[in-house]
């Protein structure tokens, strides 16, 4: 009995050597991936003050050319298996894409992220005054995507964060809260100031917390309904509704942006129906 229990805490020794020793690798994985984006972002800084104004962007060598909205709209079906979620780190044949968030504050942004990333990368994200980044990574037809995700502060004081966020983005996501107008005409503002440092980036507009919409009298859904679709409009931006909270439209927003991106089939499905989640183009 004795050789039996000094067998078991010799193997339970190892075993526990075992754990610290992961423990400390993913700590220092974490540790070096959280100082590339932190250097990562001071870089983009520095040339955004040495420049005045953010490059103008450069589109990525991508399989065929860009297609036109009638073309998505009336594509053969999206493959999801085209595209899946891996856990890569940055190397040699990883390509980065930037896509960058702008609203006011307390409308859902960073909830609407997280649902996306998952609360794994979210524990691993860089925040900084005014600004909060997320990675995830993909793979789209065999390409290696690695997605950063730019969460710009709604508050005033977080305007300043506006320039590096948009700067180089590849597609800027413009939030409102659907329960709150005001949120709504906010966006004209932020599309304005996008605009002035990256007018290439596919535009999105998006309303948020639509489980609470729901909720609201069928004509005031109605108004603002036709209030985001006119702004849309204007934007050139395709309309989406969601919920982080029951994960409406959220997965989909970003295989509508990597479907534009990469030439990939899929039939977007318009749907004006109020009281469901609005898709608009």
């Amino acid at each position: 009995m004795a050789k039996f229990v000094h067998e078991a805490a010799r193997n339970m020794s190892q075993l526990c050597r075992k754990i610290v020793h992961i423990n400390i690798r993913l700590s220092v994985l974490q540790r070096v991936s959280f100082i590339r984006r932190f250097f990562r972002f001071i870089w983009d800084r520095i040339l955004v003050c040495s420049t005045g104004r953010g490059s103008e962007y450069r589109r990525l060598s991508r399989r065929g050319s860009f297609p036109p909205p009638e073309a998505i709209e009336a594509g053969l079906g999206f493959d999801e298996s085209a595209m899946s979620c891996g856990g890569y780190e940055t190397d040699s044949d990883l390509v980065t894409l930037k896509i960058s968030l702008l609203g006011d504050d307390q409308i859902g942004k960073t909830s609407f992220v997280i649902k996306y990333v998952g609360d794994e990368q979210e524990k691993s994200s860089l925040q900084m005054a005014g600004l909060n980044l997320m990675d995830k990574t993909l793979s789209v037809q065999g390409a290696r995507i690695s997605l950063n995700i730019w969460d710009v502060g709604g508050d005033p004081g977080s305007h300043d964060q506006v320039p590096i966020a948009c700067k180089d983005a590849v597609a800027i996501l413009f939030m409102f809260d659907l329960t709150s107008r005001s949120t709504l005409n906010s966006v004209v503002g932020w599309y304005s100031q996008a605009r002035k440092w990256n007018q290439t980036a596919i535009p999105i507009l998006i309303g948020t917390k639509f489980d609470d919409f729901v909720r609201l009298p069928p004509d005031l859904q109605w108004t603002i309904v036709t209030q985001a679709r006119a702004y849309a409009r204007a934007m050139k931006a395709t309309l989406f509704f969601s919920s982080a909270t029951h994960n409406i439209n959220v997965n989909k927003i970003f295989k509508f942006i990597m479907a534009k991106l990469f030439n990939l089939p899929w039939k977007v499905e318009r749907n004006l129906t109020i009281g469901e989640p609005i898709i608009d183009f």
